[in-house]
């Protein structure tokens, strides 16, 4: 019989539209109070606003309309609820752009998808996300309180130290990119030592089917997640791995990209979302991911709405090794070397690992001369190649996705 977090994931339709119409209003009203709020919500009526319809009618809420309102009034651009010194952490992602966030219950919902992950009390969690800076390291570790896990704040790299870690600490369940625990197991088995991880959540990153298929043939159940620096857990998988089940906190919206207009159930646009945060009323954020909405509920029993996941960018922003990789980047590399004429970025796979390859286009020049600048700028490392002038393809494109998430 599945246990479930709280009472709220097996609601039923009414319970929660009644919910939304007390809980909406309010966050509307905390909103339109903050300074970078105003003029978006000037007119609103806030106590009208009590349903996805009615949510629907507001403006949307771009990353670009947050770096503009953090370069004004740093480092939240007048968005959160509390002061700066009120928060827990103060984070920055590739941007600049400022996260804050706190250590209270459950504070990014994360616990939520842990506890479906089977993750709880007598766990230790080895957690492979970022402590440097960038917020996945403390999402995590928050929602692993949440659930009274323990948790070994592993971070990034060190693969030896990690398995190392790993077996001699006994640790239960990882949490990190896809790709990276089959390092770490495949480094353990190197240098022959046993682990006794049985349950891993994942982000930051596509699962691809292929490698939740071997976790599982060495005993794992890899589950993931969907969540951003700004919000926190969006949707996340359960054991019934049939869609992402929406998070209790937020509200999800599926637009046509570049609009903030709904479209039908089914078809593929850009997730919007609305946290019910009261330290961080983000309203009608606009991810820049691709999804849809699924028909119906979850087999396991979780009653609210679906989403199939992460289906790609509305933009040609692309993650690779779970980092992103934006245009503006692409232009800034070009922009670094007079010999370059163009750039291209080429997301693809090799096994079970991401590859970035940089096809430069350059008169001239050895893919070696490139590489600290490609390092710098994208911030990450890849393969270079170089190839002659008006080869690259003139279809607009600077990145280029060639992954299959089927």
């Amino acid at each position: 019989m599945t246990q479930y977090f709280d009472e709220l994931e097996t609601r039923s339709r009414a319970a929660r539209a009644e919910a939304l119409a007390r809980a909406l209003p309010a966050q509307i009203a905390r909103a339109q109070a903050l300074p970078g709020y105003a003029g978006a919500l000037d007119g609103i009526d806030a106590a009208r606003v009590t349903d996805a319809g009615a949510l629907a009618t507001l403006p949307v809420l771009r990353k670009s309309d947050l770096g503009r309102a953090q370069g004004a009034a740093a480092p939240f651009g007048g968005l959160t609820g509390l002061p700066a010194a009120g928060f827990a952490h103060i984070f920055q992602s590739p941007g600049p752009i400022y996260e804050p966030g706190g250590v209270s219950h459950d504070w990014w919902r994360m616990g939520r998808f842990l506890h479906a992950c089977g993750v709880g009390p007598g766990d230790i969690v080895q957690n492979c996300f970022g402590y440097h800076l960038t917020p996945a390291g403390m999402i995590f570790e928050n929602g692993a309180r949440a659930v009274g896990a323990a948790v070994l704040p592993a971070g990034t790299g060190q693969t030896e130290l990690q398995a190392r870690a790993a077996h001699d600490v006994g640790v239960t369940a990882y949490a990190g990119t896809p790709d990276y625990l089959k390092v770490i197991l495949d480094k353990a088995a190197e240098m022959g030592l046993a682990l006794n991880i049985t349950r891993a959540a994942v982000g930051g990153g596509a699962l691809f089917p292929s490698l939740r298929a071997e976790y599982a043939e060495r005993g794992i159940a890899c589950l993931q997640c969907y969540a951003t620096a700004d919000l926190g857990n969006i949707a996340y998988e359960s054991a019934a791995q049939d869609g992402m089940i929406v998070d209790e906190g937020v509200i999800v919206e599926i637009v046509r990209p570049g609009t903030g207009d709904p479209v039908p159930h089914g078809e593929v646009g850009e997730v919007v979302v609305t946290t019910l945060n009261p330290d961080y009323p983000l309203i009608r954020f606009a991810t820049g991911d691709l999804s849809a909405v699924m028909e119906g509920t979850s087999p396991c029993g979780r009653t609210n709405m679906r989403i199939k996941g992460w289906m790609g960018r509305a933009d040609q922003t692309t993650k690779i090794k779970g980092m992103f990789v934006r245009p503006e980047q692409v232009a800034a590399l070009v922009a670094r070397h007079d010999g370059i004429g163009r750039a291209r970025v080429i997301a693809s796979r090799e096994g079970e690992a991401d590859v970035m390859t940089v096809r430069i286009e350059a008169a001239e020049g050895e893919a070696d001369h490139y590489a600290g600048a490609v390092s710098e700028v994208l911030k990450l490392k890849g393969r270079i190649e170089i190839v002659p002038p008006g080869s690259l393809p003139n279809d607009g494109k600077v990145i280029e996705d060639l992954r299959s998430y089927e």
